[in-house]
């Protein structure tokens, strides 16, 4: 009878592609994970790891093995997910990440209303980029995420995964108050272009689609600064260093020095909760999915 925890290491070790990265993972220490796949080798009688350089690689047995193993360990969390439905409690673990703006926004109320509501419920909250976190879900690191796209660049949905929207959230945009047109009721985008711009960091679904956007209204992107958080965004805005797009929900206390002009053709981002489909009929999901709802501030539209 092959071992589940050990099926579990392996297939950690052939996703993550080092003993280490399993580990950690696993929050186990290497020692833990090579001891677990060496009794697997002797509960199969085949060798599953073979040295590459600095590091392994898996054996055209393993990658048999994994294979197995996804199906294996896919089934055993749709069990879980079956056994608490057929109990209809809200109980167990929920691990969950969420950019930021949807941490501040979103998160403090919709974590009041479980800790009210289902005691028994224990929920871990993380920031994650919506291109870093639904890759997490996908390989089952985390079991929902809170993402985002736009009205303008829908984000594909991976197969194998199911998502609820939580809101609409329209995007609005900071000019320095000394701008030209920081006096207007609105501004149309293109108006705007050649300007220089305060971004997201690289390699984030925000600073890709101000990219593309920009690109869109035949404006090659002036990117001066690029910040991570909005609050430091906006504090560039303010020093006159560029115009940032500054989404609702959660949005921090504006300078004084900033003024936020509605765009003439509304630019919205969708904000919707993704899980695994094993995973869909987990009470625990359903529940954080109508708490987020319910936690959506009045500035921002609710999903129907």
């Amino acid at each position: 009878m092959l071992d589940l925890e050990r099926l579990r290491a392996l297939h950690s070790v052939a996703t993550y592609g080092s003993v280490s990265a399993a580990a950690d993972v696993l929050h186990v220490t290497t020692s833990a994970v090579s001891q677990q796949l060496a009794k697997l080798e002797r509960e199969t009688g085949q060798k599953l790891l073979e040295r590459n350089g600095r590091g392994v690689r898996l054996t055209d047995a393993a990658e048999l093995l994994v294979g197995h193993a996804e199906k294996i360990l896919s089934l055993v969390e749709q069990a879980q997910a079956d056994l608490e439905a057929h109990r209809g409690s809200v109980v167990g673990q929920l691990t969950l990440a969420a950019f930021p703006t949807a941490v501040r926004g979103l998160m403090p109320q919709a974590l009041r209303l479980l800790r009210a509501e289902h005691p028994d419920l224990h929920v871990l909250v993380r920031e994650e980029d919506p291109l870093h976190s639904m890759p997490l879900v996908l390989r089952g690191d985390l079991d929902m995420a809170v993402v985002q796209d736009w009205n303008n660049e829908p984000l594909p949905l991976p197969e194998g995964l199911h998502k609820g929207t939580i809101c609409h959230d329209v995007a609005d945009v900071a000019l320095p108050a000394d701008h030209p047109l920081a006096g207007r009721a609105s501004v149309d985008l293109k108006e705007l272009a050649g300007d220089p711009w305060i971004s997201s960091v690289p390699d984030s679904i925000c600073c890709d689609w101000l990219l593309r956007t920009l690109r869109a209204i035949d404006s090659e992107p002036r990117i001066e600064h690029m910040a991570y958080e909005f609050a430091t965004q906006l504090a560039l805005v303010a020093a006159g260093l560029g115009n940032a797009i500054l989404p609702r929900l959660g949005r921090c206390d504006v300078p004084p020095d900033v003024a936020v002009v509605p765009l003439a053709e509304p630019l919205t981002r969708r904000v919707y909760t993704v899980w695994r489909e094993e995973a869909a009929r987990r009470p625990a999901i359903r529940a954080a999915v109508t708490a987020l709802r319910t936690g959506v501030p009045g500035t921002v539209q609710r999903a129907a």
